[in-house]
């Protein structure tokens, strides 16, 4: 192997024995000050491996002699953010949720604690502001309530769900499948739809809406009322208002009797505790369609349906 470094006169530096068209390199040394620099990094790493969490082991990390992990750090500003806030959390838990309007502080408290639990919990199906998504979840903004809607009301639902299996303190309503089961043909259907439509005020009178007018009476007014103004103490909606679930046309209409949907909401108290169940009530009630009067003896509560021509509808 032939050596070709040799010593460039103009530099009085080596060059490495590379040359390419006449240009060669110089093996021009690191600076001090980078070399030490890269030390000092080695030594640095050495420190941090010995003192915290580092390599990765089938389960978990090193822990490292100071015995610091980055859990053990936000555990600690939890539990700090937990004692600033205990008061507030202790005068909520205490207060009946029907009283906290009667205490302004610690209602503001109470719907800022329940924005940010709605925020995690509640904007997959009701949206970031409480509107709703589509036409699947109601609008908890509106005063079109299923079951009430007053803080009480709107508790329980929270706490107890809709239409949740195997728990018996859940709201249930069920309308039946008109047009599926064969309870009513298609023609009847169309006649008390044209009759629905008329008491909402989105079609003129007409002779199917006279039909249909005694297919309600027959079938429908037991749960709804006779005028369609719906019955809380079996949450049955109003049929004569413009607030719809899933749709207030025609086709919608016809597709809710025919197969009603009869969604489900989640039983919260099962995941959340009583303190985050108020302030969940506090921010839905917050919302603009609260209720400041207690329903009717034996009208129980809600936050979660807007209607749906049956015994499923508003929220």
């Amino acid at each position: 192997m032939v050596d070709h470094k040799r010593i460039d006169e103009a530099t009085g530096t080596s060059t490495v024995g590379h040359e390419w068209d006449g240009i060669e390199e110089l093996d021009t040394p690191m600076p001090r000050w980078w070399l030490w620099s890269f030390y000092a990094t080695i030594v640095w790493a050495l420190v941090y491996v010995i003192l915290y969490p580092a390599w990765p082991l089938v389960n978990s990390a090193t822990t490292g002699v100071l015995g610091w992990t980055s859990r053990g750090e936000l555990e600690k500003e939890m539990r700090a953010d937990a004692a600033r806030r205990a008061p507030v959390v202790n005068a909520i838990a205490a207060t009946p949720v029907a009283d906290l309007t009667a205490k302004p502080e610690l209602m503001r408290a109470a719907v800022q604690g329940g924005s940010a639990a709605f925020k995690v919990h509640c904007v997959q199906c009701h949206g970031a502001g409480g509107a709703g998504v589509a036409k699947l979840y109601p609008s908890l903004t509106d005063d079109d309530w299923l079951w009430g809607g007053d803080l009480a009301s709107i508790a329980y639902t929270v706490e107890h769900g809709i239409r949740n299996p195997d728990h018996k303190a859940t709201r249930t309503s069920l309308m039946p499948a008109f047009g599926r089961d064969g309870i009513l043909d298609a023609k009847a259907i169309a006649d008390v739809v044209s009759h629905i439509r008329v008491i909402s005020r989105q079609e003129k009178p007409s002779a199917s809406a006279t039909r249909g007018a005694t297919v309600f009476a027959d079938n429908c007014a037991v749960c709804h009322g006779a005028n369609g103004q719906g019955d809380r103490k079996v949450g049955a909606p109003k049929l004569s208002d413009a607030i719809w679930l899933y749709g207030g046309d025609r086709a919608s209409l016809t597709a809710t009797i025919d197969a009603p949907r009869n969604g489900v909401m989640p039983r919260w108290g099962e995941r959340l505790d009583p303190v985050t169940i108020k302030m969940l009530t506090a921010y839905v009630y917050s919302l603009g369609g609260g209720e400041k009067l207690a329903p009717a003896p034996g009208a129980a509560s809600a936050a979660s349906e807007v209607k749906e021509p049956g015994a499923n509808g508003q929220h």
